[in-house]
């Protein structure tokens, strides 16, 4: 597999020898990460015991703010009436309005088992609804940041209310960290959940059980762990270090002589170690995540991005026990979701790619036998205007996500769909920003829970404000797994 380097084929043998005692390393995020977390080893502040079997959490954040409630559109009849008056109309109207015809959703009608409301998921989004069909995805309704529960008259008063709201800048944090009325939170919620498991679960200090592909994020991110950066072609290596050509074979030889001398200075000592680790660990990784090729054949020869990310996520699965991993969180973002402009036609090709890329993953993992190992979820910033600014829509703050996997219970719309959209509905806060009815601390503890976290003052640490939603005890607090 076709590696990223650092090194151009240009460089002088005076470079070479600066490299090689260790600012390669330095430059690459790869290397950078397993040295972050090795020099936090051992400062997990707690642990949770008894964690049998694999799981992997995949986190698909929708940087941006999807307009979920076209990527999951009510179609029992009054209900859809609601939803078209408040979009300003069907969009073939071509006059701003944003609101998708019945007859373009009937190919993608499903039914909630429970309510035996329908529901229809965006015409582009096809292989979605193959997902929801066969019991391997469902919708989690209405979900947004919240400090608690919160009413129309609350939020009218401000009352304890997340900070910042509509801004993407805040509700990506907040979403992040679950700590919502605060700006100074420095670690997320997976983040905090890695700190207290990881010494327990990954064998191997040199590479997180947190990964996430091409950059760094705050979800990840907690006191002991951050993320293990890798692109889709794997992680990144030093440029030079390994092949068999001459000035290759010099600078192998040179940064494997510096990594390995005997330093009387602790600092120099040191450094080298973690260098030494941290090149070798994305060796072994790639190395590892190299063998796994059944997964290739779920995806394109010509992917999208995002479909690259989730294959090299599926590969990283597959490969967890040579890694030394028996949990993982994955992380991917995808841009391109603050549409004030051309929202239909954005939304077409966006919600095509994520439809696209979630059924090649989930066949992925299907066919390496973990499908009731793997929980894939989406987030975004916030829902956005039901009304029109007359070419897109304007940030809101409930909204609707996907869960993606064989443990989620499916065949149903979990929490609390609005019975309507119409204009001046009980939850609208004005141009149809809707009030959530489920907050970001009840799904991320769901998933938490299934993940192996006792619903005790472990989570309470990982979610600060849990107890405003849910108490303590075994069952999951929404049921959109099982």
């Amino acid at each position: 597999m076709k590696r990223s380097h650092i090194v151009a084929k240009d460089t002088s043998r005076r470079d070479i020898l600066k490299l090689a005692g260790g600012c390669a390393a330095l430059t690459n995020t790869s290397l950078l990460s397993t040295m972050l977390n090795l020099s936090a080893t051992n400062t997990a502040v707690a642990q949770t015991s008894g964690l049998s079997g694999y799981k992997a959490l995949v986190c698909v954040f929708l940087f941006g703010g999807n307009d979920s409630f076209n990527m999951l559109t009510p179609l029992t009849s009054s209900e859809h009436a609601d939803y078209l008056a408040a979009r300003g109309g069907d969009y073939t109207a071509g006059n701003g309005a944003l609101g998708i015809p019945a007859s373009e959703l009937a190919a993608t009608a499903i039914t909630d088992s429970v309510s035996g409301r329908q529901f229809g998921i965006h015409p582009s989004m096809p292989e979605v609804k193959t997902l929801f069909d066969q019991g391997k995805a469902t919708f989690l309704a209405n979900v947004g940041s919240l400090v608690e529960p919160t009413t129309m008259a609350q939020y009218q008063s401000r009352a304890n209310l997340p900070l910042g709201l509509f801004s993407h800048s805040d509700l990506q944090q907040h979403w992040m960290t679950s700590v919502p009325q605060s700006r100074s939170q420095v670690t997320g919620w997976a983040g905090r959940m890695a700190d207290m498991i990881t010494d327990t679960v990954n064998t191997n200090p040199a590479i997180s059980m947190n990964m996430s592909l091409d950059s760094v994020n705050l979800l990840q991110t907690g006191g002991s762990v951050v993320p293990y950066v890798v692109t889709s072609n794997g992680a990144q290596e030093v440029g030079w270090y390994g092949p068999t050509w001459t000035q290759a074979k010099i600078f192998t030889t040179l940064t494997d002589d510096v990594l390995s001398r005997s330093y009387a200075n602790l600092m120099e000592k040191t450094f080298a170690k973690m260098n030494r680790t941290a090149l070798d660990a994305a060796i072994s990784f790639n190395d590892a995540v190299d063998q796994i090729t059944t997964v290739d054949q779920f995806f394109p020869t010509s992917p999208s991005r995002l479909q690259s990310q989730l294959r090299m996520i599926a590969k990283s699965i597959g490969a967890h026990e040579s890694i030394g991993q028996s949990r993982q969180i994955f992380f991917v973002g995808v841009g391109g979701w603050d549409n004030h402009d051309n929202l239909i036609g954005a939304q077409d090709t966006n919600l095509a790619t994520v439809s696209q890329a979630l059924k090649s993953f989930q066949d992925s993992i299907d066919e390496l036998n973990m499908t009731n190992d793997v929980v894939t979820f989406t987030a975004s910033d916030f829902g956005r205007t039901l009304s029109s600014n007359g070419k897109g829509s304007d940030h809101a703050w409930g909204g609707n996500q996907i869960v993606m996997g064989g443990p989620v219970t499916g065949g149903r719309i979990h929490g609390d769909y609005p019975l309507s959209l119409a204009s001046g509905n009980a939850l609208d806060l004005g141009r149809g920003r809707l009030l959530p009815t489920t907050s970001v601390d009840q799904m991320a503890a769901e998933l938490a829970m299934w993940y192996g976290v006792a619903n005790d003052n472990n989570m309470e640490h990982i979610l600060p404000n849990i107890r405003n939603f849910f108490g303590a005890g075994t069952s999951y607090p929404i049921g959109f797994l099982s």
